[in-house]
């Protein structure tokens, strides 16, 4: 059975960097190298950065399959915006292919009502390009975002209707 556990204290976010260090390391290497990765799991995955996160309206869940931390997802929460930004969706390579990605967006759109939901992904990432598109997104634009210290995100911009349960 797959549950969604808020992150909403020191011991969960702990968790979810753990996560993010695992995961980014297993996924991206080889897509933007070991440089570019651990500055990014430092600037937007350290336990620091998602604290600062969630205080400015994130809401972090960790993913759990049979009672096993699966992977994390992460949503830019305003009730008002037309669209809900999904941050984050990353699943362990062990729980890939097994409805879990598929679990976590029908979760989103059963909590969340913003009519658009809407994600960047790493032009190079083509499992995940496919797997989104395959669930109903499409990509809308592409966007190349400067981080810093020389690094850019190449990504593109994917969106999807949420008509969710109402």
């Amino acid at each position: 059975m797959i549950e969604f556990k808020i992150v909403d204290n020191i011991e969960t976010i702990f968790q979810v960097a753990k996560l993010a260090h695992y995961i980014w390391n297993q996924h991206y290497l080889p897509m933007i190298g070991s440089e570019q990765v651990n500055y990014m799991l430092d600037k937007f995955q350290s336990e620091d950065a998602i604290k600062q996160q969630i205080d400015r309206g994130y809401k972090y869940y960790i993913i759990f399959n049979e009672q096993q931390e699966a992977g994390y997802f992460s949503v830019k929460v305003n009730d008002q915006a037309e669209k809900l930004f999904l941050s984050k969706l990353y699943v362990l390579k062990s729980f890939r292919g097994k409805g879990i990605g598929k679990q976590a967006i029908k979760f989103i759109k059963t909590n969340f009502y913003n009519p658009v939901i809407q994600l960047t992904v790493n032009k190079n990432n083509s499992r995940s390009i496919a797997f989104y598109k395959n669930i109903g997104f499409e990509i809308v634009d592409d966007v190349v975002t400067d981080i810093g210290s020389g690094f850019v995100m190449d990504d593109y911009i994917m969106e999807m209707q949420n008509l969710g349960n109402r």
